[in-house]
């Protein structure tokens, strides 16, 4: 079983290929993915934000297993990952850095599509995409990932980032567990002056297949509360950030659960 964990030894990863995806939100920088089949299993890879001239700088690898360990807590089905430390190569040149790892989710004989595309096909006349979700019994899905994008403050929901699984011998189409949470939390945040000056509670422009640019505002979609079934507590900080001490820094993990906690508890009032 694929488990969310952290590999602290190093690993060699240098026969890993890298293809350069740039970022779809628009922000700076490249963003290079890989994958490996071994014993049948497919495994896909993914770096942090990674320039030619300083190599890996970013951390969103580190956001996917912080907010894996956050939906573990509140029961929402989603991707594990794990983070691995290794040394890969790129363009003939070796780095040392923290990547981000997950297994194949689509079950066999499914084939997947991007939600925009599948709406572009499905979609009704005048029918936005939320109740398009709706009216193909994928509310409680999208509700519970409006508000979990509102806690970690996902910039980059985009309708690629949503993907409709379909076997069409079994007849049976479902939305894959929720993915790709780097570009979320403190992501921009590079420097101890930029950790410092970060405003938690701003409501930054994001980009959402569904809804606007606000994922504060996109919480008025939400038809019903009480959607996880697992609830946060003040004790979790320890097991979210547990051995990610030898990632971040004290200062960059106390306000990540800072702002973890008390959007939680935003949401959670209204």
């Amino acid at each position: 079983m694929f488990t969310t964990d952290i590999i602290q030894e190093e690993q060699d990863l240098t026969y890993l290929k890298w293809s350069h995806i740039r970022n779809s939100s628009g922000t700076a920088g490249t963003f290079l993915k890989s994958e490996s089949t071994l014993d049948g299993i497919k495994k896909y890879y993914k770096l942090s934000n990674f320039d030619q001239i300083n190599g890996v700088v970013g951390h969103e690898c580190v956001n996917e297993i912080i907010v894996d360990r956050l939906l573990n807590i509140l029961k929402v089905d989603h991707i594990h990952y794990q983070l691995i430390n290794a040394v890969i190569e790129i363009d003939g040149r070796e780095y040392t850095t923290y990547l981000c790892c997950s297994e194949d989710f689509k079950k066999a004989g499914e084939s997947k599509a991007a939600l925009d595309n599948y709406y572009t096909v499905n979609h009704l006349i005048g029918e936005s995409h939320y109740d398009f979700c709706v009216r193909m019994g994928w509310q409680k899905y999208i509700d519970v990932m409006l508000a979990v994008d509102y806690i970690i403050l996902n910039r980059d929901r985009h309708g690629a980032n949503i993907e409709v699984l379909r076997n069409p011998r079994l007849k049976t189409i479902r939305l894959a567990p929720l993915f790709d949470h780097g570009l979320s939390l403190m992501y921009s945040c590079i420097t101890k002056q930029e950790v410092e000056q970060y405003d938690i509670s701003e409501d930054k422009r994001c980009q959402n297949f569904i809804g606007g640019f606000s994922c504060y505002d996109n919480l008025s979609l939400i038809k019903e509360r009480n959607l996880f079934e697992g609830k946060l507590n003040r004790k979790d900080k320890a097991s979210i950030f547990e051995g990610l001490d030898k990632v971040l820094s004290r200062q960059h993990i106390d306000k990540l659960w800072d702002m973890i906690y008390s959007r939680y508890k935003t949401y959670e009032k209204l």
